[in-house]
């Protein structure tokens, strides 16, 4: 047991400070924190998994009583976790399922499967014919969130692979699981191992870069591009963008940062997944909440993670397009139209 003195009753520990969206969470926090009434401390664990738990074992020395962890690594923050119970201190996973521990008392997340399903939903829309050029790119395989993510795409596109719409051009284990609906965790990683971008911006440029060497002009023309999110997609799309070979590409991405939601105003991105990170925020507020008072979180659904069923509420999400750019982004007043430019 370690030590506690009276201070932070909330802490909120967030993977890394260098990546757009989980600037975009320490703000909303931020925000939430001013009108909850309750001390709280985030700190960021900068994609060690040491100064995770540090982080962790630093917030309950300091009187937490509830923690929000953000994985950097899902498996790996299990042994956060279990030191946060050995302290009789509640675990919320927030937005990546903490994996492999009972240690766990509840997710607050967007749906990450139908997240991934939105995606393909898009590329079927805008596909015409047979034989269209698909490529696969996923998040880092040690992100929990990222299978999810390929679960709800492949879900989608699967039937649309096998009865040849799309021919997946950069993975030859989707090509050979593509008559089966449903994959095993296993399985899909053997996928995610040929196209995972570790969620990285140089991974992802790097590959796109190799798999358009390797394709020959019949792979290239008109594509669709499946990408795991916009910072990912705007590294992917300026590479297919200045190959003379492609014509035109249709590409998606979530988390609706700023410099994507330019990009799809300018036509450099198909689409973004709107997870309204002031949703997800509130919902991990009120999680917390009802703990600090005796309560137990609402729940809809459960998510396995391994080792137990962990209780859930799933945040909605929107699709946004160029056709629904300024409502869904402006008008719900989660940027500012000054923000960007050529928004009509």
């Amino acid at each position: 047991m370690l030590a506690t003195a009276a201070g932070v009753e909330v802490g909120i520990v967030l993977p890394t400070k260098d990546e757009p969206r989980w600037i975009q969470d320490q703000t909303r926090f931020e925000q939430a924190l001013k009108t909850a009434g309750y001390n709280a401390e985030i700190l960021f664990s900068q994609g060690e998994s040491a100064k995770e738990r540090a982080n962790v074992e630093a917030l309950i020395t300091k009187g937490a009583k509830v923690l929000i962890i953000c994985p950097q690594d899902s498996a790996a923050a299990a042994a956060a976790a279990d030191e946060a119970h050995r302290n009789h201190v509640k675990v919320i996973s927030y937005d990546r399922l903490i994996r492999d521990t009972a240690s766990v008392d509840y997710y607050v997340t967007f749906d990450s499967v139908q997240v991934g399903a939105a995606w393909g939903k898009y590329l079927i829309s805008k596909a015409k014919g047979k034989n269209n050029n698909l490529y696969l790119y996923a998040g880092a395989a040690s992100d929990n969130n990222a299978f999810l993510f390929f679960e709800g795409a492949w879900s989608a596109l699967q039937p649309k692979i096998a009865d040849g719409t799309f021919v997946v051009r950069n993975s030859n284990e989707a090509i050979t699981y593509m008559g089966k609906a449903k994959l095993t965790r296993e399985e899909m990683g053997k996928i995610i191992g040929q196209v995972t971008t570790n969620w990285n911006f140089s991974d992802a440029k790097s590959k796109a870069e190799a798999n358009l060497t390797t394709a020959n002009k019949t792979m290239k023309g008109t594509v669709y591009i499946c990408a795991p999110n916009d910072g990912t997609a705007r590294a992917i799309a300026d590479v297919f963008a200045v190959d003379k070979d492609v014509k035109t590409y249709y590409i998606t991405g979530q988390d609706a940062e700023k410099a994507s939601i330019q990009y799809i105003i300018d036509g450099k991105q198909s689409m973004t997944v709107l997870k309204d990170v002031r949703s997800l925020v509130t919902d991990a507020i009120a999680a917390a909440v009802a703990y600090l008072k005796g309560g137990v979180p609402a729940k809809t659904t459960v998510y396995n993670n391994g080792k137990v069923e962990v209780p859930a509420k799933p945040t909605a999400i929107v699709t946004v397009t160029k056709e629904n750019v300024k409502a869904a982004i402006v008008g719900s007043g989660y940027y500012p139209a000054s923000d960007f430019k050529g928004l009509n």
